[in-house]
């Protein structure tokens, strides 16, 4: 059986009035939408764990490790079930009753957000964790014979200064994230996999609407490769942390 190629079905009206070129990029918007806000949960928890992860009290490290492994160590299918089905019963009746009373997309959105969220920031608190500690033990003790308090400390010397080591590896969780934002198409959530699925169905073209579904998640991590790019390059400290382009060339 030979396949009919068409490119110009995108332009073809779809259900519900639009085209399905529409419907993609409501897709693509939807994605943007709950990567940009997962992420915002995820660095500002991450942030905060990663920090517990290194102070020097014990039961404060201790729930930080918990958390960590936690979130984890769960599948991400699992968790976005479980984020989706169980949490609105196990919490008090009146508050499950008015999470399922919100209805989509937001009620599909809201878990999709907290799910990627608290899984994303247990990688991130590691990568934070791992930047703080591979700073010289030299920087914190002048930090306080200065007489900086320790959040003093964490915020105007460690973070910052870690934080530039951990630009690469994190622009790689920001990658993940946004690939990872598909997983919410399984509890209905109408993003680009889901848009582009339902593009399939009715009109029956799949490997164009796909071959465009990949182009847009291509397009959309080049930009934030790009970006973070530019981002590291211009937060490079001269002496102490070589930007990418200054790194000298090893011979082969």
């Amino acid at each position: 059986m030979n396949y009919n190629w068409n490119w110009l079905v995108f332009f073809d009206e779809a259900p519900g009035g639009s085209t399905y070129l529409d419907t993609l990029l409501s897709g693509l918007g939807w994605t943007i939408g709950t990567a940009v806000l997962a992420w915002a949960l995820a660095l500002t928890l991450g942030t905060v764990i990663g920090v517990a992860r290194t102070t020097r009290l014990t039961w404060v490290r201790r729930i930080g490790a918990a958390y960590v492994e936690l979130f984890r160590n769960v599948p991400l299918l699992v968790q976005m079930f479980l984020w989706y089905f169980v949490i609105p019963e196990l919490v008090p009746a009146a508050l499950g009753d008015a999470i399922k009373s919100v209805s989509p997309p937001w009620g599909n959105f809201i878990p999709a957000v907290l799910c990627l969220g608290f899984y994303t920031s247990s990688r991130v608190a590691e990568q934070v964790r791992a930047g703080i500690e591979s700073l010289p033990a030299g920087q914190e003790m002048a930090a306080r014979a200065l007489g900086l308090e320790t959040a003093q400390v964490y915020r105007y010397v460690l973070l910052p200064t870690s934080f530039r080591i951990i630009l690469p590896p994190l622009t790689s969780e920001l990658l993940n994230l946004i690939k990872n934002t598909s997983v919410a198409f399984t509890i209905g959530l109408f993003e680009l996999v889901g848009a582009a699925r339902s593009m399939q169905e009715f009109s029956f073209q799949v490997f164009e609407t796909f071959a465009v579904a990949t182009l847009f998640y291509l397009l959309l991590n080049l930009v934030v490769v790009y970006g973070m790019g530019w981002l590291e390059r211009r937060l490079s400290v001269p002496g102490f942390i070589a930007a990418p382009s200054t790194l000298p060339e090893v011979a082969p």
